[in-house]
């Protein structure tokens, strides 16, 4: 239950973040990522996972 909320929340974030950026800093024509807040919050969410570290676990294969 924790790890999935170790990896929750920082997704929302990141897609609360990308609507934020889309709203205050976004444009209108042009950016492929900004002009879209739909694009803007995926990207967001991404951006999110990636910094959970989704990976990596105390328990993998690769840390023994």
């Amino acid at each position: 239950m924790i790890k999935k909320i170790k990896f929750i929340i920082p997704v929302t974030l990141g897609i609360i973040g990308g609507y934020l950026y889309y709203y205050f800093i976004g444009c209108q024509r042009g950016c492929a990522i900004t002009s879209n807040p739909y694009t803007s919050m995926i990207w967001g969410g991404i951006i999110g996972m990636l910094l959970t570290n989704f990976g990596n676990s105390k328990n993998s294969e690769a840390n023994k």
